[in-house]
């Protein structure tokens, strides 16, 4: 393990590196307050797309380190693919007062056991997103960069059964590191469970003996930050739940990179891993041609390949659904900002801000839905 002042070293350095979060793109998110007791103090962005299907799929998305949940939309092209294909994006966002970097705290043990800390947050976001707009309960994917993906590996791993797939770019595995310095070392490459031990991890993170979500795993092969060597960590664990051998189904290629497919008895993909050749720490994209997506920018590095599209391929969102008709429409965002908002920091029960006359109407009856959802679901008191 390295000492303390190599740590903090580190720390120093990731705090002065430019991030996505200072450029200024325009944002096509809204928030989304009052979705319950939110005691890892996320924020809750959303992009709905004008006439969203019937039962549309949710697709969660987390950010990396120094990144805004606005400016990885704009870079990833999330949102965009979300118009052409009918779905619904929820980006919970990292606080500063949470992470002085903005990192998701994937290796804080207190924010990613289930039904605590940060992870209970999103979980309640996924919760309310899902009551709010009709979506599909069993077609709700994840999907992060960096810590992100290592908070995604996290949700995954704690709610499996909420999950039907995640991907994970520059992530680690769950359960890998429990401290900062822990992080550091797993993200270098030193040390870390065995295969064994991460197998056991998942298994015991929540009460679910299967079915267990399909895992898309990206990777640079030149990534200094998060070394190479932890993809293949996330891998081996969830192999394990899946009872897939090590050697792929089959191996081949997609825009000039390598892709490795692992799949059932029935031949449905489960896994699949792309190591991109030379690539650097940050999502992968494409960003020119008819089917570009997205903007380069800070960690997110045009390589000639859309993650993006690629993951959204594999999840089975490649083709849009029939749309809903005008009278079938539930919830809008702009009803959702009128929710209460959670204003403590930490607080495991804040108390919600009195609404002015005008906003209680509707917005009011559709909250108290969502609450009376969250706690059927367990997810509030």
């Amino acid at each position: 393990m390295r000492n303390m002042s190599d740590t903090i070293a580190r720390l120093t350095a990731m705090r002065g590196r430019p991030g996505v979060s200072a450029q200024r793109h325009p944002d096509r998110l809204s928030d989304m307050t009052g979705f319950g007791s939110n005691p890892g103090a996320l924020r809750a962005r959303l992009y709905v797309p004008e006439n969203l299907p019937e039962e549309a799929a949710l697709v969660v998305v987390l950010h990396g380190c120094t990144q805004s949940a606005a400016d990885y939309d704009h870079g990833s092209g999330w949102s965009q693919l979300a118009d052409r294909q009918g779905f619904a994006i929820l980006f919970p966002e990292q606080q500063r007062a949470n992470n002085a970097n903005l990192c998701f705290n994937w290796f804080a043990p207190g924010d990613i056991r289930r039904d605590s800390g940060e992870a209970l947050s999103i979980r309640q976001m996924i919760e309310a997103a899902v009551v709010a707009h009709g979506l599909d309960r069993k077609r709700i994917f994840i999907t992060g960069l960096s810590a992100g993906g290592a908070m995604a590996t996290a949700m995954l791993a704690v709610y499996p059964e909420v999950f039907a797939g995640g991907a994970i770019i520059a992530g680690l595995a769950y359960g890998s590191a429990s401290t900062i310095p822990e992080a550091f070392d797993r993200m270098r490459g030193h040390g870390g469970p065995s295969k064994a031990e991460l197998q056991r991890l998942v298994r015991e993170a929540s009460p679910n003996k299967g079915p267990w979500p399909k895992i898309s795993i990206w990777q640079g092969s030149a990534d200094n930050t998060v070394v190479p060597s932890n993809a293949d960590a996330i891998l081996a664990q969830w192999q394990g739940v899946h009872g897939m051998g090590t050697s792929p189904t089959r191996v081949e290629t997609v825009d000039g990179q390598t892709r490795q497919v692992w799949c059932d008895s029935n031949g449905r993909e489960l896994l699949e891993k792309y190591i991109i050749a030379g690539m650097g720490h940050g999502t992968p994209l494409k960003t020119t041609g008819d089917d570009g997506l997205g903007g380069a920018g800070p960690f997110m590095l045009d390589v000639g390949i859309s993650s993006t599209r690629c993951i959204a391929r594999f999840w089975g969102l490649a083709n849009p659904a029939m749309r809903r008709t005008a009278t079938t429409d539930t919830a809008s965002a702009k009803a959702l900002q009128t929710y209460s908002p959670a204003e403590k920091p930490r607080a495991a029960r804040p108390a919600a801000e009195p609404q002015p006359d005008a906003a209680r109407g509707s917005a009011a009856g559709i909250g108290r839905v969502i609450e009376d959802a969250l706690r059927a679901a367990g997810l509030m008191r």
